[in-house]
């Protein structure tokens, strides 16, 4: 592909603002559950959607340890916006690293995407199924037509799909040989109904909605990759594992508004029976000391793995990406419960923001491969290493 389009590099110093103008209208997309257009806005003026376009492209061809930064500060803002921004950043660096997509389609998709936000998303988890992460082939159909494909079914978890430009659809063929591909459908496709059945603990605004596939047409060159059915065409949690790091780093970031909210809480806390700041005391200090121990550790871990993944490190496993992530996420979500259990009462009150930030970091075991998952990848690695 050949293309005249730049898009800016963005400013990884300079990441605050953007963090800021996220944070302002958290709270509310978090009580309404709306689609949180502005920030997706911020996003895009940053740069930071399409941060991983290939230089082949004229993208800055960003890697895994700056998407891990962009995810972070995205997350300290406002994590449903971060996790609509991670899954387009995991779309464009895929391509940059193997193109696979059909060159004409990939090409409206920068074309858009230079003059505005456009999002893109896999859509694989199904009701039946569950999530892929754990084995099995979807059971979404795509029928031959005469002019490419109709597809029916039904998904899950589509997060962002109120304003997806593009989706990356999982199906089964209807063939005698059945393949199993994945489908790039335009959002506003006749025949695909959103849910709006997302009415969740955390990420209230991510709108990660079920839809509904009832025969939408899909033209023959838009399949983004095909291949035969059976146990090759699962999904490979190992092949994808450095993309975890950056999922963990947005978590990272919701602790960090955590913490920071814990640090002011016990600067103005001042008990009438105590006479000063709490922040004085020993119990406060050593919960202060607990949570900066955790998130300075899990950023260690997870920007360090971040960069040997980009530096081609052959010792840097993806088994090892796999447990960072898994320690990472553990280390955000006990960080933040520990803020929590200091403040008491208030900690747990939605009238300031540690309660919202407690509800977001449960989602960051949530997200495929999880812990179960990861720990038997990392456990028979180890067993194996040590025949």
């Amino acid at each position: 592909m050949t293309t005249a389009l730049r898009f800016r590099a963005p400013d990884l110093a300079g990441l605050a603002p953007v963090t800021g103008r996220l944070a302002a209208t958290a709270a509310a997309h978090d009580r309404t559950g709306a689609f949180p257009a502005e920030g997706v806005r911020a996003a895009h003026e940053a740069g930071l959607l399409t941060a991983t376009v290939a230089e082949r492209y004229g993208g800055p061809g960003l890697g895994v340890a700056a998407t891990a930064r962009i995810l972070h500060a995205l997350g300290e803002g406002d994590p449903s916006v971060a996790l609509i921004a991670a899954m387009n950043l995991a779309v464009h660096h895929r391509q940059a690293v193997r193109p696979h997509w059909p060159e004409e389609v990939y090409g409206q998709v920068l074309a858009a995407a230079a003059e505005r936000p456009v999002l893109l998303n896999h859509v694989r988890v199904e009701p039946e199924l569950g999530s892929p992460a754990r084995g099995g082939l979807p059971a979404t159909v795509a029928r031959r037509t005469a002019t490419g494909w109709s597809l029916t079914g039904r998904k899950r978890f589509a997060t962002g799909v109120e304003g997806l430009d593009w989706l990356l659809v999982w199906a089964t063929t209807d063939e005698t040989a059945p393949r199993v591909g994945t489908f790039a459908v335009p959002g506003t496709s006749p025949g695909i109904e959103i849910t709006h059945r997302w009415d969740h603990l955390g990420l209230r605004a991510s709108g990660s909605h079920d839809i509904a596939l009832r025969e939408v047409e899909v033209p023959a060159g838009h399949v983004v990759d095909m291949a035969a059915h059976g146990p090759g065409a699962e999904q490979d949690n190992r092949a994808g594992a450095a993309l975890h790091l950056p999922l963990a780093a947005l978590y990272l970031g919701v602790a960090r508004a955590a913490q920071r909210y814990f640090h002011r809480f016990a600067h103005e806390r001042v008990p009438a029976n105590l006479g000063h700041p709490v922040a004085r005391t020993e119990r406060f200090r050593r919960a202060a000391g607990e949570i900066a121990l955790r998130l300075d550790s899990a950023e260690q871990l997870v920007f360090g793995g971040a960069e040997r993944v980009d530096a081609a490190d052959a010792t840097y496993t993806p088994e090892l990406a796999l447990g960072a992530r898994t320690l990472a996420d553990r280390h955000a979500v006990e960080g933040v419960g520990l803020a929590v259990r200091l403040l008491g009462n208030p900690g747990l009150s939605r009238d300031n923001p540690l309660e919202r930030h407690f509800r977001d970091v449960q989602c960051a075991p949530v997200h495929a491969p999880q812990e179960d998952v990861a720990l038997l990848a990392v456990g028979s690695r180890a067993l194996e290493d040590t025949r």
